[in-house]
């Protein structure tokens, strides 16, 4: 059982350190719908943008949820925005 749960946690663990990058997943993504060219470097790029500011949006919201205001506020999305997104 004790190994079981080990096994778990690393597994959990390694999937939080190996997250894919937004870049990463606009890739598949496009890779999926088997576009080429041109047209798989517009949707990368729109997917990219979206997925960019997705985050700051979820940044931004936690920023209010912890009523910060100023440079804290600016240095909390900055921070929130390079790491990925606010913690879950």
């Amino acid at each position: 059982m004790k190994r079981l749960v080990c096994l778990i946690s690393g597994l959990l663990f390694s999937g939080m350190v190996m997250a894919a990058t937004p870049a990463e997943t606009c890739a598949a993504q496009a890779a999926e719908k088997k576009l080429a060219g041109a047209a798989k470097n517009s949707f990368t790029k729109k997917c990219e943008k979206d997925t960019a500011a997705a985050v700051t949006q979820r940044c931004e919201g936690a920023a209010k949820d912890k009523k910060l205001a100023g440079a804290a506020k600016t240095s909390f999305v900055n921070k929130c925005v390079k790491d990925g997104g606010p913690a879950q």
